[in-house]
């Protein structure tokens, strides 16, 4: 089941998938697209492996810490309390992923994902060690020899060590770099840390390597549900049914016979899809907007001097006539940025939790004063020492037992007991007094109400 060419009505959006067991050899194509595509993979394949290697203060600038349930980012430790910040960048990174998709289909599959990265960077490896997609296709269906077994050979070789680097640089998120890829290599590194890397480098190998656009047919959600984005303003690959057909072979040299469209039925569209589709048939769900088709099709316009396009990025409507989806879009991205900003001004850079003693309302000491005690615990989530002074707010005749002030080493957990003690009797419990604990350094400061009871709480 094909979709007609023309109009792309969003009802219409869902399709029959490729149903072919055979192997897709890709042919490689040179483009504006391709070039702007490697040019991204390049960009975020850098990042993805560098940032584990940028230092910060003496340490992994970006790292987390799973054993203490911890996260750094430069300056800044979060812990689970702090993860809030990360389902806003969930939020508003799904509601960006759904507006461009609203906008330009599925180009976060075509130009930024990583089973696209890596399936394109292993295509890559294929085409340097078995040639074209045809000789790779002809070398497929040879006897075994020694010619095949050694390209064979290289090429897997090849592609586990992208797989380890892989492996290695997603689990150096996770364990320093120092204390991963020189023990990894000299095998001293630990059990766990081990079979996660051999596990994440099987998984690539596998995915990269031998899935392939599997994974974007049959396995990955996203193909599903992206239709139900699309409208009649969504710029899709799409193939001009009306300029192309009727298609047919010709010659560069000769005029356009008579009766034929633009298409000469080279089938490079179909040549250099990821997926394996036609797009000439309609668009179908396995489209993954790479826009490879377009660069192969204007290519070879190009060479018959027809006009460039016959295969292209289209709308039905150019005029944004869905306004209100573009409003809501817009709302729902800047309300999470503004969810983002007020989290980042009202954050802390420690922690206070206090806990009354759950054994006794209050303790008579032995001078025949009134005692109250509190368990603090005082996280500090900076990177240096600090020193915390506790004073309070809303009580007369009250002290503090011993010393109010705290010191706590960087990302470290203080508990501690504070004991109030009154100088005469309260008359009543006090609901309204307040703990200040204050950061000396930066003088910001945490309050945390509580009560005081005494003897004459009834």
């Amino acid at each position: 089941m094909t979709m007609s060419t023309s109009p792309l009505s969003p009802k219409n959006l869902i399709f029959k998938t490729n149903n072919t067991d055979e192997k897709i050899y890709v042919r490689e194509q040179h483009g504006v697209f391709q070039q702007i595509r490697r040019s991204l993979a390049f960009v975020l394949i850098a990042l993805f492996i560098l940032i584990p290697f940028i230092q910060y203060d003496n340490r992994q600038a970006i790292y987390i810490d799973l054993v203490q349930q911890q996260m750094h980012i430069f300056a800044f430790t979060l812990f689970p309390q702090d993860l809030v910040i990360f389902s806003l960048l969930l939020i508003f990174s799904a509601f960006l992923l759904f507006y461009l998709t609203h906008l330009y289909g599925r180009i976060w599959c075509g130009f930024t994902c990583p089973q696209t990265i890596w399936m394109l960077l292993f295509n890559w490896v294929e085409r340097r060690i078995e040639g074209t997609h045809h000789q790779s296709k002809a070398l497929d269906k040879q006897a075994l020899n020694l010619n095949k077994l050694a390209k064979k050979t290289v090429k897997h070789a090849i592609w586990l060590s992208i797989s380890l680097l892989t492996a290695l640089v997603f689990i150096s998120y996770f364990v320093p770099v120092n204390e991963l890829y020189y023990p990894f290599f000299t095998y001293t590194l630990s059990s766990t840390a081990t079979y996660w890397v051999v596990f994440f480098a099987v998984c690539t190998y596998i995915n990269a390597g031998w899935i392939k656009e599997k994974m974007c047919q049959h396995m990955c959600p996203y193909s599903r549900f992206q239709s139900v984005m699309f409208d009649q303003s969504t710029k899709l690959v799409t193939y001009d049914a009306t300029r192309g057909e009727k298609r047919g072979k010709r010659k560069r040299s000769q005029e356009k016979p008579a009766g034929l469209g633009d298409c000469v039925d080279c089938d490079l569209c179909v040549q250099v899809c990821p997926v394996g589709i036609d797009i000439r048939n309609g668009l179908q769900y396995e489209c993954i907007n790479c826009g490879l088709c377009v660069d192969a099709c204007n290519s070879t316009m190009t060479k018959f001097n027809y006009k460039p396009g016959l295969i292209a990025f289209t709308a039905q409507q150019l005029n944004n006539s869905n306004i209100k989806k573009h409003i809501s879009y817009g709302v729902a991205v800047i309300l999470t940025l503004i969810a983002m900003m007020v989290w980042a001004v009202s954050w802390q850079s420690y922690d206070v939790n206090i806990l009354r003693d759950r054994q006794a309302l209050y303790n008579i000491n032995h001078a025949g004063k009134v005692e109250n005690t509190y368990l603090f615990k005082i996280r500090n989530k900076s990177a240096s020492q600090k020193r915390y002074e506790i004073t309070l707010t809303g009580l007369h005749n009250i002290n503090i037992v011993g010393g109010s002030i705290v010191t706590i080493q960087p990302n470290a957990l203080k508990v501690i007991s504070i004991t109030l003690e009154s100088l005469q009797p309260q008359p009543k419990r006090v609901n309204n007094f307040s703990f200040n604990i204050k950061d000396t350094q930066s003088n910001t400061m945490i309050t945390k109400e509580s009560a005081f009871y005494s003897r004459n709480d009834g």
